[in-house]
C-alpha cells in the first residue's frame, strides 16, 4: 500500500478550501450541447471548411509537429504566412507567432521587464499577464482599472525610469474596452510602451482588425499587440505584432519563444486561413456577432458589453454561480461560470458569449431556457 508522501497534508487541505469556497473546477469532456454560450470561437471559423482545408494540407506537407523550437528548425512557411498576414490584417510591421498566446504575454513581460524597468499594469489584466509580470525583473505596480488620472500619476512617479504599460483591448470576463488610444498618447508623452492583449479584440473590433487598428494606432513604434489565435481565429497558438526592430528583440530574448517546440503547421496554417477571411469578410462577420450580442444582453437585462462576451453578475456567490451552470449544462446550454479568485471584482459571473455562426432560433430558445431559470433562482 503506497505510504502518504510529505505534500498529502497540503493537497487535501487546498481541495477543502476549494469545496468549503464552492471554487471547485473540472476539466471533463462536456455532455452533448445543443448551444454552446461558452466557447470564444466568436466567428466561428475553427469550422469553416477553408480553414480545415488549409490545416489539413499543412497536416500533409509537414506533419502534426513543428518537431523543434522556432531557432532551430521548428520554422516553416507557415508560420511565416501566418506572421504575414496577421501583420497586415492588424496594420502593423511585423509579427511573431508563438505555441500559445499564454506563452506570447509571457514573453512580452519577461523579456522587457529588465532590472531598472518598471510594468505599469490594469488590475484587471489576464493571469497570463501577471505571470509575465512574476518572470521579469522589473518594479510592479497596478493601475486601478481604466482609469487614465492613476495611470500618469504613477507614469510621474517613474522619473526617467523606462516603463511599460500593460492592458487588454476587451477585458475577457466584464467585456469592457480599454481606452487604448488616450493609453498610447500617454505612453508616447512618457517614452513608454503600450502593451495591448488583443485577444477578445482581435477578430472581434475594427471589422476584425482589432481595437488598435480601429483606433488608428496600430502602427506605432511603441505599440505591441498580443493575441491568442485560439479564439476568434478559430486556431491555436499565440502572435506578437508590433515593430520589426521588437520583433528581432523578442527572437533573441523570449525564452518561451527560443526554448518552446514551435506551434504546430497546421495551426498556423489555420491562423492564416482565418486571418485572409477576416480581412475579407469582417465586416459581415463581425455584424452577425454583434447581432447576437445585442439579442443576448437584451434577454438577459444587461448593458451590451464592447465585444462578445456579456457577464451576468450573481451577487449570491460562486456555489450559486456554479449552481446555475451546471444546470444549464444539465439542459444542454453551455455558459461560463467565473468566481473568486478569476474575477476581478470579486463577484461571480455567468459568462455567456456571443458568436457569429450560431443559429437564431437556437440561440432564442436557449435564452428563453435561461431567462426562466433565472426567473425561479434566487440571485
Amino acid at each position: 500500500m503506497n505510504q502518504p508522501h510529505a505534500l498529502s497534508p497540503l493537497l487535501t487541505q487546498a481541495a477543502r478550501v476549494r469545496s468549503r469556497r464552492g471554487i471547485e473546477r473540472t476539466a471533463h469532456p462536456t455532455g452533448p450541447l445543443w448551444c454552446d454560450l461558452a466557447s470564444n470561437d466568436y466567428l466561428g471559423l475553427s469550422k469553416d471548411p477553408r480553414v480545415i482545408e488549409a490545416a489539413h494540407c499543412a497536416l500533409g506537407t509537414w506533419g502534426t509537429s513543428a518537431r523543434a523550437s522556432r531557432v532551430v528548425t521548428g520554422t516553416t512557411t507557415a508560420h511565416q504566412q501566418a506572421e504575414d498576414a496577421l501583420a497586415q490584417l492588424t496594420g502593423t510591421e511585423s509579427g511573431l507567432v508563438f505555441s500559445a498566446g499564454y506563452t506570447a504575454n509571457l514573453a512580452v513581460l519577461a523579456a522587457l521587464g529588465r532590472p531598472g524597468t518598471s510594468l505599469l499594469m490594469d488590475e484587471h489584466v489576464h493571469a497570463s499577464l501577471h505571470d509575465g509580470a512574476r518572470l521579469s525583473a522589473a518594479s510592479v505596480t497596478f493601475f486601478e482599472h481604466n482609469k487614465l488620472v492613476h495611470l500618469r500619476n504613477l507614469l510621474e512617479e517613474q522619473g526617467e525610469k523606462p516603463s511599460i504599460i500593460v492592458t487588454e483591448g476587451i477585458f475577457s470576463v466584464l467585456g469592457d474596452s480599454a481606452p487604448v488610444r488616450e493609453l498610447l498618447a500617454l505612453a508616447t508623452e512618457y517614452r513608454a510602451v503600450l502593451v495591448v492583449d488583443e485577444s477578445h479584440s482581435l477578430g472581434v473590433l475594427g471589422a476584425g482588425a482589432g481595437i488598435c487598428r480601429q483606433e488608428g494606432i496600430s502602427g506605432a513604434n511603441n505599440l505591441l499587440i498580443t493575441s491568442s489565435l485560439g479564439k476568434a481565429l478559430g486556431s491555436m497558438g499565440g502572435v506578437l505584432l508590433g515593430p520589426t526592430e521588437f520583433r528581432d528583440y523578442f527572437v533573441n530574448t523570449a525564452r518561451t519563444f527560443i526554448f518552446d517546440t514551435a506551434l504546430a503547421p497546421a495551426n498556423a496554417a489555420a491562423a492564416y486561413q482565418a486571418a485572409r477571411i477576416i480581412q475579407a469578410e469582417g465586416t459581415d462577420l463581425t455584424h452577425q456577432l454583434f447581432t447576437k450580442a445585442h439579442k443576448i444582453s437584451s434577454a438577459l437585462n444587461l448593458q451590451q458589453s464592447s465585444g462578445a462576451v456579456q457577464s451576468l453578475p450573481l451577487t449570491a456567490g460562486s456555489q450559486q454561480a456554479a449552481k446555475l451552470a451546471g444546470q444549464l449544462a444539465a439542459a444542454g446550454v453551455s455558459v461560463g461560470c467565473f468566481r473568486p479568485p478569476a474575477v476581478p471584482d470579486g463577484i461571480s459571473r455567468l459568462r455567456f458569449t456571443a458568436c457569429a455562426d450560431t443559429e437564431q432560433t437556437t440561440l432564442n430558445k436557449a435564452l428563453a431556457l435561461v431567462t426562466e431559470l433565472l426567473e425561479t433562482t434566487t440571485l
